[in-house]
């Protein structure tokens, strides 16, 4: 008998949304990248939280942005992207950023290993309105993927607008995020508003996430 290939991942709303969305996203960057007034709030968010010269991973990459502005503060950056006419533009943009195309529910220690890329990070990073782009139904499924992906001590930073997002995007409240991180054995360290941290708000989600060791252990017989 043979093996089944293995189930294809669920389209992204990102896939979704189609040639519109991507096109509308890569002009912005352009535009604002070659004007030099592009915003890189969220990677002084995460050199904050890296040590010195951490592996960080860049999921849901696009064009290379944050990447590579982490990579310039010194870290060993590794993007990941599915879209592959954005990882053509990130490695022609920023070639020195190595990129995994690949979608994150495929995101294995193995995987990236076999690109050449470590298998555990200090700093995962999830911003971009990621999160309200994936598959429906598969959040969960993600983040238990990147809390596998940490290093001891590791944290996951995430960035999106909860509501009334980018065209095709998923309504997604604060208060969700925070029951879907607690399944994935996750815990919200941090909630804030902005990359600057700011207090939280309703048009935009700061979360610092953390493996949640306590969630693994047995509870002790209270007899």
């Amino acid at each position: 008998m043979s093996t089944p290939p293995p189930e294809r991942p669920p389209p992204t709303r990102w896939e979704l949304a189609g040639d519109s969305r991507e096109s509308g996203y890569v002009r912005t960057f352009t535009e604002q990248h070659d004007a030099g007034t592009a915003d890189d709030g969220e990677a002084r968010l995460a050199d904050v939280l890296a040590p010195r010269g951490a592996r960080v991973l860049d999921a849901g990459s696009g064009v290379g942005r944050v990447a590579d502005a982490l990579r310039r503060r010194g870290h060993d950056v590794t993007a990941v992207e599915k879209d592959a006419a954005l990882v053509a533009i990130s490695r022609e943009r920023f070639p020195e950023v190595p990129v995994v195309e690949a979608d994150l529910l495929s995101l294995t220690p193995a995987l990236l290993g076999s690109q050449g890329r470590p298998p555990a990070y200090d700093v995962v990073v999830v911003v971009g309105n990621v999160m309200v782009f994936l598959a429906d139904g598969t959040q969960v499924a993600v983040l238990r993927v990147l809390a596998g992906l940490l290093a001891e001590d590791g944290c996951v930073l995430v960035g999106f607008h909860p509501v009334a997002g980018p065209t095709g995007s998923l309504d997604y409240p604060a208060a969700e995020l925070r029951e879907h991180a607690v399944a994935a054995g996750l815990r919200v360290d941090l909630l804030a508003g902005s990359y600057d941290l700011r207090p939280p708000a309703e048009d935009y989600v700061v979360a610092v996430l953390r493996r949640d060791d306590t969630a693994q252990r047995p509870v002790p017989d209270a007899r």
